[in-house]
């Protein structure tokens, strides 16, 4: 079933879970024990997330260093054909412009339908390490626009309507000079075939709800699924923002720092306010909320059994 299906058709709010692909030496097994918790709340779906082979330089005899792409996870393909056989719900896998070529996308894609899989979330994809910004490979393309459209080419040749969901920036991406510059390009996505929307984490619903309204203004009209991530510790409040260029609001990061040293106790408030953020989303009429697990269920549970 399209997850457009689910988001438009659905009488109540529900989760929607993304998980990390292990990394390689964990088994099958492993693997569906972890996602395993989850079944509790019946998910329509999960999200898998694709990471781009990483730059490894090795030196050789003769002194000289050798540059060398590694693959230190499981693929998203392998990842969500084991849920699939095991737990027979849809899955959605994530496919990436970084690192690939208009060829090997297509190769993806149409693995991607050889399994019966009719969902992706089509992403730009992050610049690898040492890259000033990002630079798509020979053959490959340059923004989520393109991908969401070729992606829309491949399936229709195959004859199938595949239903893409693509990525957004409430506090707009930091590559963008400006929220409204930012959500233009989010339009062109849509205007590509983009069928759905799902946002990075945020922690201040104002800030989503004010994002929501512009979109809407811009013309922006397919559904837009929250995205939101508990924190678990002090140190995340320094982390998060260099690594997602996101906001924190003051009255949270005040009550961790008051906490620093007790990790049970910042573990306990970062709950507590996304189970906050989640209620009030679902109060103001969102369709579903996502949730960046980062292949952690422990700390994702306490929150979806009092939210849903």
């Amino acid at each position: 079933m399209r997850i457009s299906e689910f988001l438009n058709s659905s009488e109540k709010p529900f989760p929607s879970i993304e998980i990390v692909p292990p990394l390689k030496g964990v088994t099958r097994q492993g693997l569906v024990e972890s996602v395993r918790p989850f079944m509790e709340f019946s998910p329509k779906y999960i999200n898998v997330t694709c990471h781009r082979d990483e730059i490894d330089f090795r030196q050789e005899a003769d002194g000289s260093f050798s540059r060398h792409l590694v693959r230190r996870r499981i693929s998203e393909t392998a990842v969500c054909a084991a849920i699939q056989a095991e737990f027979k719900i849809e899955v959605v896998p994530h496919i990436i412009c970084g690192g690939a070529t208009a060829d090997q996308i297509n190769t993806q894609v149409q693995d991607f339908l050889f399994l019966g899989i009719e969902n992706v979330l089509a992403l730009r994809g992050d610049s690898v390490l040492g890259e000033k910004r990002f630079t798509p490979v020979k053959g490959g393309f340059s923004y989520a626009s393109e991908l969401v459209a070729e992606v829309r080419k491949i399936s229709k040749d195959a004859g199938k309507t595949m239903c893409i969901g693509v990525g957004a920036y409430p506090e707009k991406h930091f590559e963008a000079a400006n929220l409204q510059t930012d959500i233009r390009n989010l339009k062109r996505k849509v205007d590509a075939g983009a069928d759905y929307v799902v946002t990075q984490m945020f922690f201040d619903n104002a800030v989503f709800y004010h994002f929501r309204d512009l979109c809407r203004e811009a013309g922006i009209n397919v559904p837009i699924v929250p995205g939101l991530k508990p924190i678990s510790n002090a140190r995340q409040v320094e982390t998060l923002p260099k690594s997602f260029y996101i906001d924190i609001p003051y009255a949270l990061t005040s009550e961790l720092e008051a906490h620093r040293d007790n990790d049970a106790v910042c573990y306990e408030i970062g709950q507590n306010w996304c189970i906050e953020q989640c209620r009030d989303l679902i109060r103001n009429g969102v369709p579903a909320v996502h949730f960046y697990t980062m292949g952690r269920p422990d700390n994702m549970l306490k929150i979806l059994r009092d939210c849903f």
